[in-house]
């Protein structure tokens, strides 16, 4: 596999920052959606909804629909459906800093698979997130380490030729 150029390490540790952001949220996000649909498709059959008549944060049943599915009965702000869609946005955030780690530090697809289930796979984000970090930070500063080396025993005296 081709190896990141030096050019683009100030790249790479911006896309790392901008991975570690987008994993952590995301991780939490999937947490939150994980609890959601717990709440609502087991026995318990409960959604969160903000205001409405039930007070400022309140749970509403969810009952079985006419038509087969399950329907909400709560009226408000339904927060179970706000994670749900926030959680489908983050992700595709998470995606593309995925991609953008992947793609300049030039790995293996399989490990760009790795990455991007890290956003469906409960906790695999956190898990993800410190490894790559701790990965990609080893790199670049091994690479700059060897390159300090390599420029420290080239002759000064090239230019006076």
């Amino acid at each position: 596999m081709p190896e990141p150029k030096p050019e683009s390490f100030q790249a790479i540790r911006g896309a790392l920052k901008f991975y570690q952001i987008a994993s952590i949220i995301t991780g939490v996000m999937l947490l939150l959606l994980v609890t959601e649909m717990v709440l609502k498709y087991t026995p318990i059959h409960l959604e969160l909804f903000a205001g409405g008549s039930g007070g400022f944060l309140w749970f509403a049943p969810v009952v079985e629909g006419v038509h087969g599915g399950l329907e909400s009965t709560g009226n408000g702000l339904n927060l179970s459906m706000g994670i749900l869609v926030a959680h489908g946005w983050f992700y595709v955030v998470y995606l593309f800093a995925c991609f953008r780690v992947w793609s300049l530090m030039r790995w293996p697809f399989l490990r760009f698979i790795m990455l991007a289930l890290g956003g469906v796979v409960p906790f695999l984000s956190f898990f993800m997130e410190t490894r790559v970090a701790r990965e990609v930070k080893a790199y670049l500063s091994r690479r700059e380490a060897d390159a300090d080396q390599t420029s420290s025993t080239t002759p000064a005296t090239e230019g006076a030729r």
